[in-house]
């Protein structure tokens, strides 16, 4: 499975970005989907996830409220709106995908079986 993402770049504080990411196909190995950044000297971490076609989201605690995942099942992508940027959120951001089982919250960052090339996303 590859996964292939677009959309990233740099924006003022305050602002909004979305990140796209299309899966090369549909398996049960890779049917959770998920974003997760890194930033310059720290871990990567999760942001959020989605089970394709479950209508199922899952947000870590920070980017709640102002991230939306979403997806379009039809053609395998998924979405990340982001809102009310600041220069916290400046990172790699990558794109993930992982078990369908394993689709739930606290365990959608626990496997991950791809990866994509990441996008860097730079806040100002």
């Amino acid at each position: 499975v590859q996964l292939v993402e677009s959309g990233g770049g740099s924006v003022q504080t305050g602002g909004s970005l979305t990140l796209s990411c299309t899966a090369s196909e549909y398996t049960y190995s890779s049917n959770c989907m998920s974003w997760f950044r890194q930033a310059p000297g720290k871990e990567r971490e999760g942001v959020a996830a989605v089970f394709l076609r479950a209508a199922r989201e899952y947000y870590s605690d920070s980017e709640k409220g102002r991230f939306t995942i979403s997806e379009d099942s039809a053609t395998n992508t998924i979405y990340l709106q982001m809102n009310s940027l600041t220069v916290e959120d400046t990172a790699m951001y990558y794109c993930a995908a992982g078990p369908g089982v394993l689709c739930s919250p606290g365990n959608w960052e626990r496997q991950i079986n791809y990866w994509g090339q990441g996008t860097q996303v730079t806040v100002s």
